[in-house]
């Protein structure tokens, strides 16, 4: 059974080190914690509010109502053939380990989202990607839990409306469902997507020509570690904002300011333009505002060094918002969950 506490302080439990406080608070551990926390608040009429990993947040005030930390943990495989498996973590697990299961038994689609910081069930909120692959290209369902009324429903790739770094649980649902479980389908046939960032590189460095699932997390986890800060080092909440999506048009106008203008196309015929170039032309990497800054390695990361508020990281956001806006005309958006 859950414990109840009082005025909790949030700050400890985000990766940016920046918070508030919670009005009630609780650690959940099972389905019957949760159901057991929604007879709680439904008795007391306090909403409820899911704190994960923490790691893509930024708290500004005191949370009203319930805060629930999610610690429902375990993998399963689900279904497995000669040709594809199907593999369930509950959505309090850690994601890298969650990846690391699947990597270990050779099971393939995963490896390119390797040490993205967060839970299993932050993963289809905001569509988690990087090199190359996004959630949805192996997500399967999920299983979510109605917070007001306790009853259950499986969402499929088509329910979760996904979309760049989002989903229905960032929009019309926000707020509305426990997301208990996320089930992948991975392939069991080698299938390596290897041509986005550096990656390729990396495996060359080594003198790799015939990579194995080991040695492209192997390699991923090196770039990474060579360009974006360890929260545990450097508090932050990974990747702030998202990567700018325009159109043709607007392209053509950039690139003949800017010749160098890196950019690759997005969805629905739109281009996409990466948030850490912009706002190291606008002059803000690595650049100091008292207890913020946007990294010197990677721009597109706010880290708190020491001692920061909300107030300081909502500033700097919105003087790099403007700079970007003003010289490339560009507004740019939080991937971060501003609350």
């Amino acid at each position: 059974m859950f414990t109840i506490e009082k005025n909790k302080n949030l700050t400890p439990l985000t990766t940016l080190k920046i918070g508030a406080l919670a009005e009630f608070f609780a650690v959940i551990k099972s389905k019957a914690d949760l159901s057991a926390a929604i007879e709680w608040a439904r008795a007391r009429k306090k909403p409820i509010f899911i704190l994960g990993g923490g790691s893509n947040i930024l708290i500004t005030k005191k949370i009203k109502g319930l805060v629930l930390k999610n610690e429902i943990r375990g993998i399963e495989i689900i279904e497995k053939n000669k040709d594809r498996v199907l593999l369930e973590g509950k959505s309090g697990e850690i994601w890298t380990r969650f990846v690391n299961f699947a990597v270990t038994r050779n099971f393939y689609g995963l490896e390119n989202l390797f040490l993205i910081y967060g839970t299993v069930g932050g993963a289809p909120v905001q569509n988690i990607g990087a090199y190359g692959v996004e959630l949805k290209d192996v997500f399967y369902h999920l299983r979510a839990i109605d917070l007001k009324t306790g009853h259950e429903k499986i969402f499929s790739v088509s329910d979760c409306r996904f979309g760049y770094r989002d989903s229905i649980f960032k929009n019309k649902l926000k707020g509305r469902y426990f997301i208990y479980s996320v089930t992948v389908r991975l392939k069991r046939q080698p299938e390596l997507k290897l041509d986005y960032g550096s990656i390729r590189e990396e495996l060359a460095k080594k003198k790799i020509t015939a990579p194995s699932l080991r040695d492209v997390i192997k390699a991923i986890e090196e770039i990474r570690n060579s360009k974006l800060p360890n929260p545990a080092l450097m508090p932050n909440a990974g990747s702030f904002f998202k990567n700018a999506e325009i159109d043709s048009a607007q392209l053509k106008k950039l690139i003949k300011k800017y010749p160098s203008l890196p950019h690759f196309p997005a969805t629905r015929g739109k281009v996409k333009i990466p948030a850490g170039w912009l706002i190291e032309s606008a002059g803000f990497k690595g650049k100091k505002f008292g207890s913020v800054s946007m990294h010197k390695k990677q721009a597109l990361i706010l880290v708190n060094r020491g001692g920061a508020t909300a107030h300081q990281a909502l500033t700097l956001v919105k003087k790099v918002k403007a700079a970007v806006k003003k010289k490339f005309a560009i507004d740019l958006e939080e991937e971060v969950n501003v609350i």
